[in-house]
């Protein structure tokens, strides 16, 4: 899939850092959550912090919406 940022540049979301959030979440590496991830992370890059509203702890009844 393209990805492109706000100035139109296409974007490589392989080359996107992925934050140390997203290693402990449920979503990481679901096929599914793939396109929400990678723009949630596209959206912040230049963030000094990363919040997503998805984020689901691994092995938790957690719901989403939660800031971590």
């Amino acid at each position: 899939m393209r990805y492109f940022d706000d100035d139109g540049t296409e974007v490589n979301p392989y080359l996107l850092p992925k934050p140390p959030l997203c290693l402990t979440c449920k979503h990481n590496d679901d096929p599914n959550e793939e396109l929400l991830c990678n723009l949630t992370r596209l959206d912040q890059r230049d963030e000094d912090e990363f919040e997503c509203f998805a984020y689901l702890k691994m092995n938790s009844c957690q719901r989403p919406g939660r800031k971590r």
